[in-house]
């Protein structure tokens, strides 16, 4: 796997587990945690969403499904 890659995963998981532990999170908190921009962010979004492992109660908010997640390191 490419490091790029490998960075990316490992960042969308950070963002997932953030998520689950605050319960409802901005897309700016999002960006404030892991210093990166809001596009970089959306993105990472959009791959949790197309799994359903996140939703959007409404916009620029965010919350976890309740889809069954097995976390590995």
């Amino acid at each position: 796997m490419k490091p790029s890659t490998h960075r990316m995963l490992t960042r969308i998981k950070s963002v997932y587990m953030y998520i689950s532990e605050k319960g409802t999170v901005t897309t700016q908190e999002l960006v404030d945690e892991f210093g990166t921009t809001p596009r970089t962010i959306q993105r990472d979004l959009n791959v949790l969403m197309y799994n359903n492992l996140v939703r959007s109660p409404s916009k620029g908010k965010w919350t976890t499904t309740n889809k069954k997640v097995r976390i590995s390191s």
